[in-house]
């Protein structure tokens, strides 16, 4: 199982959009609204040109199955935040997930010489903060009634991890992956 991470281009807009919109992706999502084409090819500019953002497609064997990003990038203070969703149901479950958050962990702390990487989730999504957790996220906080979405609030989980932490994780992670097939050292962002 070969997975990569590549930069999103302009002509990943339409599968992009249909993984924002499919029912697995924007239920963990913080707006219930379905997302037109104009306010997504919005989002997409924004993506692609922001300094302070990087975005990937999750490979999985050369076939696209999600998007892992960098937003918020911070060099002064080396933090920045985090996230990814599985567009492609077949990709759940497999390890995918695990291996595309290994590989964006490893850039942030590696070429991109960060110290903190942060994300949040809803209080409810709980194979999310599970694996969080399982990589070396610490558990900072907790967002209470911070997202209206289909008509009531949630609570929403705040994640940290250090470089530190994340040497002191890292070979556990890289168990975890072989116990699922994936050998880490096949893991890789592409640059084009």
């Amino acid at each position: 199982m070969s997975i990569v991470l590549r930069p999103l281009r302009s002509d990943d807009s339409a599968r992009v959009l249909a993984w924002r919109n499919a029912p697995h992706v924007s239920a963990h999502m913080y707006t219930d609204n379905a997302i037109g084409e104009a306010e997504h090819a919005r989002w997409l500019t924004s993506a692609l040109a922001a300094p302070d953002c990087r975005y990937w497609i999750i490979l999985l064997d050369e076939r696209a199955v999600g998007v892992a990003n960098l937003v918020g990038i911070d060099p002064r203070n080396r933090r920045a935040d985090w996230g990814f969703y599985l567009g492609e149901e077949a990709a759940r479950g497999s390890g995918v997930g695990r291996a595309a958050l290994y590989v964006l962990i490893n850039q942030a702390f590696g070429p991109f010489g960060l110290r903190r990487l942060t994300c949040t989730a809803l209080a409810e999504n709980e194979a999310a903060w599970t694996l969080y957790e399982s990589m070396g996220f610490v558990r900072e906080g907790r967002l209470r009634d911070h997202i209206q979405k289909e008509g009531r609030f949630h609570d929403v989980l705040t994640f940290a991890l250090l470089d530190q932490e994340w040497a002191a994780a890292r070979s556990g992670v890289e168990a975890k992956l072989l116990g699922t097939g994936i050998d880490p050292s096949s893991l890789a962002v592409r640059e084009a």
